[in-house]
């Protein structure tokens, strides 16, 4: 069943959910980031059904996220390798990740994965940060305003943020 696009909203998050926000696309991402490629390993991977795993992987090869390459002509079979696009998606993916050790089943049991630095092993804890100041962000530090693309609707949401009241 096709959802409701989210391509007249002005917004980069409901952007970007029009592309990675389909249920298994950003498990298939996260198994291409482990190194998976093709097919049948992400089928087998996430259990997923073959006409949905096609589905999600045709979406992402036509948003540009993956790119389909040929390696063996006889039967012809493919793999499907992250483009720059897609390596892009790692904060996102490491993001969901710390939540869901965080909030998530694996808060109860323990992270089922760790993130470790891949020259010495040592594990990692990711954060966000500002590039300019090196300054950590946090929702007590930040706040959002409209920017250079954004339309009138927009703008007013923003507006009426700023005066203390409450959006329509």
């Amino acid at each position: 069943m096709r959802r409701t696009s989210y391509e007249r909203m002005n917004c980069s998050i409901a952007s970007a959910l029009d592309i990675v926000g389909e249920p298994w696309t950003l498990l298939i991402v996260r198994d291409a980031f482990y190194g998976v490629r093709r097919f049948d390993d992400f089928q087998e991977n996430l259990g997923i059904a073959r006409n949905v795993l096609t589905a999600r992987l045709k979406k992402l090869v036509e948003a540009g996220i993956f790119r389909k390459t040929a390696y063996r002509e006889r039967p012809l079979r493919h793999e499907y390798r992250l483009t720059d696009k897609g390596a892009a998606l790692f904060p996102v993916i490491v993001g969901l990740k710390q939540w869901g050790d965080r909030f998530g089943a694996a808060a109860r049991s323990g992270k089922p994965m760790d993130l470790v630095d891949h020259r010495d092993g040592r594990a990692l804890e990711p954060v966000l940060i500002d590039a300019e100041s090196g300054r950590r962000l946090e929702l007590t530090n930040v706040r959002a305003v409209a920017g250079p693309g954004a339309d009138q609707e927009t703008r007013a949401f923003f507006e009426r943020l700023a005066l203390g009241r409450k959006p329509a």
